[in-house]
């Protein structure tokens, strides 16, 4: 760890702030991304789509909560749109002296820097910053790269022309440069920055992935290596130095994916209009409150499964599911035998409803019997429904029958063992639709 800090740029967020809340349990952080284009090279400005002036601002915003006893890292994403009202201030660019006035929370930033943004967030949150992390384009790219790359899957189709983000439906490694794309793309589908929100979501929960199980962690010159990355071009509070990441690493040796939780500010109303300022992102009053009361109290966010009963059996592991583009609940399914092996079509049929899909309830016989690989029919109008059920039933055979309908038909073979679970690719779990990183990232 030695002269891990001394290439980490120094900036004081909390110098001469009053008033703030009162501190909490555990240890929280305040993660900002940072436009900084202006330091990547000419060729991969065009590659990755970095054109344009950087502007100033915070392009990503999180508040991440490391619990007491270090077993659990709660990630809160705040919506860079969010509407705020600034307290009175003086502007960094202009010097002027400012009133408090509404705006947008990544304007915090433009207008007043680290600190005006800790003290934005503070007063939104009443959640008291102990650290203070900034991240620009180059760092992120760099510390990927040194990783060997970050895994990502997606259930569809990710195409995003401002960026030029291409992905195709299934498992990607991307590079530093591809992560940026990944993480930067807000044109991918009607969800906007929320939906961009929730990509960059999993993009953590893969980092946390990668490094706990890639070894980055335990192999001290591969942890050199990252970290120096990392830390080589990144802005933190002076409290913040190679003591306190010795701390953290040696807390948090058996962390694992399964130890993070992410979650969303609750948004009352995504498009709140304010004059002079336009479209903003109102939170739900109610339930932001109740969010970051948890946080203060060192609470998961996560639903918590209630104790095993004595002399009640515990409960079996689930196997992670796979995300998919469409809810099961939303597929029709209609089963039949195509075996001669007795009560097979009923079994598929069961498994496929106690996964979630909608099944007839009613298998059938096929018009064949010596069907050896199971057959997923389905009208190419409703490939998205198709492909869903061939995540449930993987090396099954998908057949196009144009004509057929929404209903998908599914023919067992001697091949079937066994439904694969599947979720949503965004489900909303809990009150505060949160996702543990095991459920973030890809199957194995």
């Amino acid at each position: 760890m030695t002269g891990l800090d001394i290439g980490i740029e120094r900036v004081d967020p909390f110098k001469d702030m009053k008033n703030r809340p009162q501190a909490g349990h555990g240890l929280n952080f305040l993660l900002v991304g940072t436009d900084g284009r202006d330091r990547i090279s000419r060729e991969d400005r065009r590659e990755y789509r970095l054109g344009g002036a950087p502007c100033h601002c915070t392009d990503t915003v999180m508040l991440v909560h490391l619990s007491a006893d270090r077993k659990r890292a709660s990630v809160v994403s705040l919506p860079r749109d969010s509407y705020a009202e600034l307290p009175a201030h003086r502007d960094e660019s202009s010097g002027r002296q400012h009133g408090p006035h509404p705006v947008k929370l990544n304007a915090a930033y433009a207008e007043g820097g680290p600190r005006l943004t800790v003290r934005t967030v503070e007063h939104m949150t009443r959640v008291k910053i102990d650290h203070y992390l900034e991240v620009d384009f180059t760092s992120f790219m760099k510390t990927v790269d040194a990783m060997g790359g970050v895994e990502i899957c997606t259930a569809k189709a990710l195409d995003d022309r401002n960026t030029g983000l291409h992905l195709l439906p299934g498992t990607h490694r991307l590079s530093g440069g591809q992560a940026l794309q990944y993480v930067r793309s807000r044109h991918v589908d009607g969800a906007a920055d929320l939906g961009r929100m929730q990509r960059q979501q999993r993009f953590m929960a893969a980092i946390v992935k990668q490094a706990t199980t890639g070894g980055v962690l335990l192999n001290p010159v591969k942890f050199k290596q990252v970290s120096s990355t990392l830390l080589g071009s990144v802005r933190a509070d002076p409290g913040f130095g190679s003591e306190q990441m010795l701390a953290l690493g040696q807390a948090m040796r058996d962390f694992a994916p399964s130890s993070s939780e992410f979650a969303s500010v609750p948004v009352g109303n995504p498009s709140f209009p304010v004059k002079g300022i336009g479209s903003t992102v109102k939170w739900d009053e109610r339930k932001a409150a109740e969010l970051f009361e948890a946080v203060r109290q060192d609470r998961p966010l996560a639903p918590v499964p209630g104790p095993v009963r004595p002399g009640q059996p515990a409960r079996p592991q689930q196997p992670p599911a796979v995300p998919v583009d469409v809810p099961p609940e939303r597929i029709r399914v209609r089963v039949e035998n195509g075996t001669r092996i007795d009560g097979l079509g009923g079994r598929l049929d069961a498994a496929l409803r106690a996964t979630g899909f909608d099944t007839t309830g009613t298998p059938g016989n096929g018009a064949g019997r010596n069907v050896r690989r199971t057959v997923i029919a389905y009208d190419p109008r409703w490939d998205r429904s198709a492909r869903t059920v061939s995540a449930a039933l993987p090396g099954s055979e998908l057949r196009a029958v144009p004509g057929q309908g929404r209903t998908v038909l599914v023919i067992a073979g001697t091949d079937y063992r066994k439904v694969v679970p599947v979720r949503p690719e965004d489900p909303h779990q809990g009150r505060f639709g949160v996702l543990t990183g095991d459920e973030a990232t890809c199957g194995n």
